[in-house]
């Protein structure tokens, strides 16, 4: 069994598509561990793995074999719904795209992953104002997100995936549609957030948003290529 500070341990991991022309493999004997409270950058250019990788963390596909633990569950084991209630546990997800519902007001829209867990609805409104005073929009609780800037709809993104109150955040190119300087502050947000204890998986493709973690993992051709600490000369 994995130890009890491996958030995420992965052995021999492979994923595989059934085709007309045969298997055609995305991921080919995976191993990797991340530890409670790491931030980790996973990098690659497309056709690398990486979403695949990034989707079977996140309970979202499973692999053809191999080991995933998920704090301490051992996922390959679980049926839908258990997959499930341990996303919602333990995962909150942070995307390129907001995602945020314009109908709603920002209290509503973070509040949706709680409706699905069945919160009643004083406490969702509560939990959900707490998190946007955390992101720094306590005063937009009743905003619509076509009010709001980019890097503000990221920020309530950000607030939707901490509502639930994860042990983890997957992000997959969160500063993607965002400029230089409001992708510095979304990224000093991640970093406060990892510095409160919560791990993070981030996937991009820019280097200088890579450097803001501790830790680079890149993939080619459905491969681990590189994996260790993070320094500002990327490795060939």
């Amino acid at each position: 069994m994995p130890e009890p500070t491996a958030l995420i341990r992965i052995e021999r991991l492979c994923k595989q598509y059934e085709t007309a022309a045969g298997p055609f493999p995305v991921l080919k004997e995976i191993n990797l561990t991340v530890q409670t409270g790491e931030f980790a950058a996973v990098m690659g250019p497309s056709g690398s793995g990486k979403s695949t990788f990034m989707n079977i963390v996140g309970c979202l596909d499973r692999q053809t074999s191999g080991d995933y633990w998920l704090d301490g569950e051992d996922v390959r084991g679980l049926d839908v719904n258990q997959r499930a209630d341990l996303r919602k546990r333990v995962i909150g997800f942070v995307f390129q795209g907001f995602n945020l519902l314009p109908r709603m007001n920002l209290t509503d829209n973070v509040a949706l992953p709680l409706v699905y867990a069945g919160v009643p609805r004083h406490e969702r409104e509560r939990r959900a104002a707490e998190v946007l005073g955390r992101v720094g929009l306590g005063a937009y609780l009743k905003s619509h997100s076509n009010t709001i800037s980019g890097g503000q709809q990221q920020r309530v993104a950000i607030a939707r995936a901490l509502v639930n109150q994860p042990r983890l955040i997957l992000a997959d190119e969160p500063t993607g549609n965002l400029d230089s300087r409001t992708s510095e502050e979304i990224m000093a947000l991640f970093r406060e957030l990892n510095g409160g204890g919560i791990t993070i998986l981030l996937v991009t493709h820019e280097p200088d948003i890579a450097a803001h973690a501790r830790r680079l993992v890149r993939f080619l051709d459905g491969r681990i290529v590189h994996d260790g600490p993070v320094t500002h000369q990327e490795p060939p």
